[in-house]
């Protein structure tokens, strides 16, 4: 019995062998599609060739208020970009499903307050209509600034608390590199694949792949409501701390 089963295996590892000996490395080989050819920046910060300005620190051309899509009326001053609370939230002409997208902002050093009436603002990655309507990725001073977690910098507002608080003191810039993932929905309303994103802040990853439960919502627990691509909106929140400002924002569709 010994004798037959020692014959087995050798006639099982010639066999192997023989298809080892019969495959090629270019059987794994893939060479098409050719991926296109990206120009990066000279650094992280700096956009590269195929990405498209939202705001190139000298008007806002890519911009409209949110609520009646008139021009958009924020301030810009030296190469920044200052909410204005009297005309509220203002989002992105063009409409998106998925991208990569990279903003700097920063809270006033002088900035007053405490909790969520501290520079509080947000950028939500989908915008799905007028007022706060849509997926909020929060901004806000959180650094030594006691609030509840999912409401924090670096949060997706009261769904994912950030794995890591990297952020700098007020005066100083921040920067969000972010990669957002739509969802998609069945032709019945249903959703087919839930929202996912990933956001690194400061260069600091603080929602990995995260799948949404639906647009953010302050009250209640969200649900998802089909739609399709949709405007990035930068918020204007209602708190009486100083404005905070941005800068450098672009986009890549993926």
């Amino acid at each position: 019995m010994k004798y037959q089963i020692l014959f087995t295996a050798l006639l099982s590892g010639s066999f192997f062998m023989a298809n080892a000996q019969q495959a090629k490395p270019e059987d794994t080989e893939t060479w098409d599609p050719i991926p296109k050819v990206v120009t990066p920046g000279d650094s992280f910060r700096d956009a590269p060739s195929d990405a498209i300005i939202l705001f190139n620190g000298k008007n806002l051309d890519e911009w409209v208020q949110a609520d009646d899509q008139s021009p958009a009326k924020w301030d810009v001053d030296g190469n920044i970009l200052t909410v204005n609370k009297k005309y509220g939230n203002i989002e992105t002409k063009r409409k998106f499903t998925n991208y990569q997208l990279h903003l700097e902002w920063r809270v006033p050093a002088s900035i007053t307050g405490s909790g969520q009436a501290r520079g509080n603002s947000g950028v939500f990655l989908a915008s799905l209509g007028k007022g706060d309507a849509g997926y909020e990725l929060q901004v806000l001073d959180s650094y030594n600034n006691k609030t509840y977690v999912n409401g924090m910098a670096g949060s997706i507002y009261k769904q994912a608390i950030p794995l890591a608080n990297p952020g700098r003191k007020p005066g100083e810039w921040q920067t969000y590199d972010v990669v957002w993932t739509a969802p998609t929905f069945n032709e019945d309303g249903t959703v087919k694949t839930k929202a996912r994103v990933t956001v690194f802040f400061n260069g600091v990853l603080v929602e990995n792949n995260f799948e949404l439960l639906g647009p953010t919502l302050y009250i209640g627990k969200p649900a998802y409501k089909q739609h399709g691509p949709a405007s990035i909106k930068l918020q204007a929140h209602g708190d009486k701390s100083e404005p905070l400002s941005y800068r450098n924002i672009w986009v890549r569709e993926l």
